[in-house]
């Protein structure tokens, strides 16, 4: 799609910010915590799930490097040790378009088990959304 082609990228550290251009003349400019937490990763994705893992205590992460591959996404590599995970020109442009919509769900879904930004405490709700153990009387 040359619509998202992305024509330039730029990480900008101190801001923890990665800014990028697109073919169709729109510009966003992504915070790490946003791709860290909504990573196309198998990892965050699973497989078929409606919404990725919730993912927190990332409020400071930051990307390290940023890799390309090929002509069509990069690879970021997260001081936090995550780095996998392809981010085509096609889905940088959707986190883009759809950030204030992506975090508001992000932040709702986090208030409503707990979760915060600031501490990486994994909850079992954010694992199994209707978990509810036997009835061990039977």
């Amino acid at each position: 799609m040359t619509a998202s082609r992305v024509t330039a990228l730029k990480l900008h550290r101190g801001s923890r910010l990665l800014e990028v251009a697109f073919a169709d003349g729109s510009r966003h400019s992504l915070p790490c915590e946003y791709l860290r937490v909504f990573s196309p990763s198998a990892e965050l994705r699973g497989h078929g799930l409606a919404e990725p893992m919730l993912v927190g205590g990332k409020r400071t992460v930051n990307i390290e490097r940023v890799e390309p591959v090929g002509n069509y996404a990069v690879r970021l590599v997260f001081d936090d040790g995550h780095d996998t995970g392809l981010y085509t020109w096609e889905l940088l442009h959707e986190l883009g378009q759809d950030q204030e919509k992506n975090w508001a769900r992000y932040e709702q879904r986090m208030a409503e088990i707990g979760m915060s930004r600031d501490r990486d405490v994994t909850k079992l709700a954010a694992l199994v959304r209707h978990y509810a153990p036997k009835d061990s009387s039977r």
